[in-house]
This record gives structure tokens, sequence and C-alpha cells, in this order.
């Protein structure tokens, strides 16, 4: 097969103007026949939730599927410091050009200008959207809603509610939802997970679902798929991740024929609670946020064993701060891990394990009093007191990068749609806003600006065009049967491999692999290596996995044992990916392609584009198509943060 050039149906015009344009020029559902289209949405996060709200408002039939006991559990709920917006209430310069520029070049220029800018573009109705669901954001004493600065900018645009903003907007969205369930709009089905998409005709029309209390498997159509699922993190074990956030669902559909785009483009978060040991099953988020007062350093000498407060002020090396000084401590998350791994490679890491840095707030709390601290952070500190037994007020935290977020996805065009048609994708599942690199507090903008201001337009355009309902489909048909018995085919395989190794002793070896080899620092014979041994350890998982129990009725470790199998296949596709991207941009850091001063050098003559990877079969390597990406309103620079 050969390679295709993918196009991205951007609108033409001039980009502060295109989004507006295209509202106008996209076709409308009627109001009165919007009641006649079905709608599944997969996920109940940020961008579920206000899509399946906001599309039952307008009159649409949703049905709604999560892996949770309830909707408002989806790992939204974890996200702590904030949502961007380009209010400029702080009155510090702030824009929505800035808003783009930022986001931009935050991402290494590997981002679609137009879908950026659009972003930035709806940030404003997102505050104002969620205020008046009665989001408690944090505010001035005068009442005015508060901001505060998170990595990659200079001005004050983040949004906040303490260190729970996730979940207060999670919330919001809920409820939102919850009224349309009452009024019979929503179906919510709880404890179902997505196990096939149906195509009929090439379009997505519908999916197979297994009920993880019953262990049913179940037949759902409709006029249009929206997938909601969020990252695919835990392919590396250890992460801030939900422990059941997969990555499944996305690749069901890659299976299917939706691209898989930028699958190496991962988020390393520089601020979390560091390993502990062996026995862990996942690692804790501490808020970039608390970067605004905490001062990040290590000792300037080597195998310095002394404690923190033994250490004097000329043997601290605050090294962000003398490294960038016009950003400090809020440069982007990518360019904070890398130093924090060159400090560490230095041994000059603290703790146990030496493989820690500090985020000290003793001058904060000099200059602003332990309660003012305690009032923008209290829960933060409480959280990592809980964790580690240490009191961040009277010591400073120890922190290291950790595994947080994807930029890459399922690729989609300007409209959200991937490469089948009828299938959207939403929020952290696709790959369309952030490029190489995501700057904090953006995560939640997607989400919601995808769900709540985008998808209402596009997929009424394609529902008119496409005319998907006079296709007649019906969970009757042959293309649904056949899905179904894949789906228990598959799960049939999983429960007769009967090994005799843990699923769980397979995911951790895999993420072993995945952080050694695809992790902050890679290089080709890592990642040649890296495909190797996980195609081993791929083979070996089909050979000897225990999965215990039953098909039917709750079976965790079939669970675990159906994502595992899933998260062998995409740990290859991401080192394949990454092996080919031979340049550094924004989480992808190639150790071939650096500046003089450790930076990411880009290669933008050869590599300037979106790598999007078609399924071509089991045993035969996946294709890498191509978007082409131009950059006529921000130019193509070295990234300087300095």
């Amino acid at each position: 097969m050969s390679i295709k050039k993918l196009d991205g149906k951007v609108p033409a015009g001039p980009i502060k103007e295109k989004w507006d344009q295209y509202k106008f020029d996209m076709k409308l559902v009627n109001p009165a026949n919007k009641r006649k289209f079905n709608i599944i949405v997969l996920g109940t996060g940020l961008a579920g939730a206000s899509a399946s709200a906001t599309l039952a408002e307008l009159g649409y039939n949703v049905k709604t599927f999560c892996i949770q006991d309830s909707p408002r559990r989806a790992h939204s709920i974890a996200a702590q410091g904030g949502v961007n917006a380009a209010k400029s209430y702080p009155n510090d310069g702030d824009s929505v050009w800035r808003l783009f520029y930022d986001t931009v070049k935050g991402g290494d220029y590997r981002a679609r200008e137009a879908n950026v800018y659009r972003l930035a573009q709806v940030s404003n109705n997102i505050i104002d959207q969620c205020a008046a669901q009665g989001v408690p954001f944090a505010r001035e004493y005068g009442g005015t809603l508060s901001n505060r600065s998170f990595g990659g900018a200079q001005v004050s645009r983040t949004f906040y509610a303490r260190g729970q903003t996730g979940q207060q907007l999670l919330l919001g969205a809920y409820s939102a939802m919850m009224k349309e369930v009452a009024k019979g709009k929503i179906t919510s089905i709880t404890r179902s997970e997505m196990v096939e998409l149906v195509l009929v005709n090439g379009k997505a029309r519908g999916v197979i679902t297994r009920d993880i209390i019953t262990g049913k498997f179940e037949k759902h159509a409709a006029d249009a798929v929206l997938l909601c699922t969020g990252g695919y993190g835990n392919v590396y074990f250890l992460s801030t991740n939900a422990m059941t956030s997969n990555s499944s669902a996305a690749w069901k559909c890659y299976k299917k024929g939706a691209y898989f785009a930028n699958p190496c483009y991962t988020q390393i978060h520089p601020t979390c609670i560091p390993v502990h040991g062996e026995g862990q099953s996942k690692l804790t988020l501490m808020s970039e946020s608390l970067r605004n007062d905490g001062r990040v350093w290590v000792p300037k000498k080597k195998g310095d064993e002394r404690k923190p407060a033994d250490i004097p002020e000329d043997e601290r090396d605050y090294y962000l701060e003398t490294k960038y000084p016009s950003f400090g401590n809020l440069v982007p998350r990518d360019v904070a891990s890398r130093n924090a791994k060159l400090v560490v490679d230095e041994k000059r890491g603290v703790g146990a394990t030496g493989v820690a840095v500090y985020l000290d707030f003793r001058d904060a709390i000099k200059r602003d009093g332990k309660e003012t601290i305690k009032a923008k952070y209290g829960n933060l500190f409480d959280m990592y007191n809980r964790i580690t037994d240490a009191d961040p007020y009277s010591e400073p935290m120890m922190i290291y990068p950790a595994v947080h977020y994807t930029m890459g996805g399922i690729w989609v065009d300007y409209n959200l749609q991937t490469s089948v048609p009828g299938l959207f994708a939403l929020g952290e599942a696709n790959f369309s806003d952030h490029g190489a690199n995501r700057l904090g507090a953006s995560a939640l903008m997607q989400g919601l600006a995808d769900g709540y201001f985008v998808v209402p337009y596009t997929l009424g355009n394609y529902l008119v065009t496409e005319k998907p309902e006079q296709e007649s489909v019906t969970v009757d048909n042959k293309e649904f049967d056949d899905a179904l018995k894949a789906a228990e085919a598959h799960f049939d395989k999983l429960m007769a491999v009967g090994g005799k190794r843990s699923v769980d002793s397979f995911h951790k070896a895999l993420g072993l692999l995945m952080w050694e080899y695809v992790g902050m620092g890679r290089n080709e014979a890592g990642l040649k290596k890296g495909i190797e041994e996980i195609k081993k350890l791929r083979a070996e998982f089909w050979k000897d996995v225990k999965v215990t129990g039953t098909k039917e009725g709750i079976n965790v470790e079939l669970e675990k044992a159906n994502r595992v199998a899933d998260f062998l296949e995409l740990g290859e596709l991401m080192a394949r990916d990454a092996l080919e991207r031979v340049e550094s941009c924004g989480g992808h850091f190639r150790e071939e392609s650096q500046t003089e001063e450790n930076e990411a050098k880009r290669d933008d003559e050869n590599f300037c584009h979106v790598a999007a990877w078609e399924y071509a079969g089991d045993n035969s390597d996946p294709i890498r198509n191509i978007e082409e990406l131009s950059f006529e309103n921000v130019a193509l620079t070295q990234r300087s943060y300095k």
C-alpha cells in the first residue's frame, strides 16, 4: 500500500476568521430533525460529558458508556491545577493570539495551526459556561475570578478551583449531562467497555460492548460514534493515570481503519512523587501550579547526602532559574523534565534513591506567610503529607518526572472526524491541538472546547451531508453479528492461554521496556532493541499469560488482559514512531538530535508533519502516512525559554 498525504480539511481564509466563517458555511440539522439521530459517546470525562450534555440539549438521542460505576468517576476528575483561557483578567498582556502562539510554541511547532487558534478562540466561552454551571473557581477578594501562571507562559491565564479543578469542571459537565438523563435524552450505561467498533458500508455505525459485571456482550447502533476515552499513558504501567485508564477503545478503532497519529508524543510531567518501591501500581501527580511558588533545586555537589536544611544557599543549584531566567521554574513540562533527568544523571539527585529533585517553598512561606500558601495549595500539601509522611511546610517536597499525558492519539481532521467516516475523536483521545508537548492547564481546555463548542457543529454537518439515517442500520445487520463474534473470540482466546504468569507481570515488564527505551531519552539503538524486546514479550504473553476466573461475571484479570494485549501492540507502534522520527521535538527527545545546550533540535525540512499510522494487519508492518504542517502565522524557530 502506498503512503497517503492526508488532508486536514482546514477551511480557507485568515486564521482569525476560519472558525466563525466555517460555522456559517456548515450545514445545520433542523431542530425537529435532531431527535431522529442517535449518537454513541464512549467515555464520560470532560470531553465525553460535555459533548453528551450539549448534543442532548440540542435534541439528539445520546447513549453514553463508561467503565466506571458512575460517569463522574472518569479520570478527568484527577486534574489538579487549572484550565487556560485568554480573558486577561490580570491585564498582563494576554490575548487569544498570545494563547495561540504559546500553545504552538509549547508544542514545538508540531500541531495544526488552525486547530490551535480555534482552541484559543473558544477558551473564553469555556470559563463562561462553567461559571454559569456553578463551578467554584477561585476568586479575588473583590469577587472577580482569580488566575495563576502555568509553564510555558509569561502571563497568568489559568483559572482554578484550588487543586481540584478537574473534579469541579467534571461535576459541572456531569450535572448538565444528568439533567438530560432525567429528561430521557441521554441513556447512561455504566460498567460497560467498548470492545469492537462496527462499520457498515465503511462508516462507523455502532459498537460492541462488554458488561464488566455480567460479562455479557451487547450490540449498539447509532448514526455516529464519538470516541472520548482519554490517553494511553498506562502503557508505561507506572503513570499518574487512574489504573483503569486504557487505550483499548482507541486501539480497536485503529484496527478498524482509524489512523493513529504521533504515538511517540508522550508527556513526562516534571512534578510527581518519585517511585518508592517495586510494589507500586501508580504514581501521584503534584500540580504544576506548585511551581508558581516552589523553587526547584539540587545540591551543587555530587552525592551530597546532607539534609536539605543543612545545605547552605551557595551550595544549592536552582538550575531552572539559572538556565532559563525569563521563565524560571515555569518552563514547559518537557524542558523541566529533561533538566531533572540531567541533574540526576550527573549524580546530583536527592532522597534515598537519588532519583528526585527538591521543590522548596521555604522562600514563598517567608515572603507570603504559611496561611497564604496553605490557602493556595493546602489540599496538595495534605496529599503529599499523607503519601510521603513528610511536611512540605517545613521541608522541601521531593519530585521527579513521571508519565502523565499523551499528545499522540487518533488522527482527526479539522472537524474532529477520524479517517473512518462517522467516527469522531475528542479530547486526549485525539492528537490535534498540543503538538509534541502540551502546556499545563490545556488538557481541560481542549476536552471542554471539543465537547461544548466544536463537535456540536461538525457532527451536525456530517449528519446532513452523509445522511446516515437513510441507510436503515440496526443491530440486526450482519456487521453487528460479525463484530460480536470477533469480540467473543478475542476474549475466549485470552481465557484459553492457560499459562503461569499474571497479567500484571507482563504489564510491569512492558512498562520497564517502555521507560527504558521510549522514555525521556531515546536513541536509534535503544528503540530498535525496544521493538524487538516488546515483540518477544508479546509472543510470551500469548503463550504464558494466566487469566483466572471465568468469562461470566466480574473478572478483573480478564479486563486487564484485554487491555494489556492492546498495550503490547501499541507499545511497539510508539517505539516504531519514535524510531522513524529522527528529530527531537517537545516530549520526543532523540539523543542524537540536540543542541549544544541539550535542548530539543527539530528537523523541519524532513519532519514538519504529522505521522498517521495505518493498520495493515496483524502480520504486516503498519503504514506511515503523513499530514504536512504549514506555519503561516507563527514562524518556525528554535524554541527558547531563556
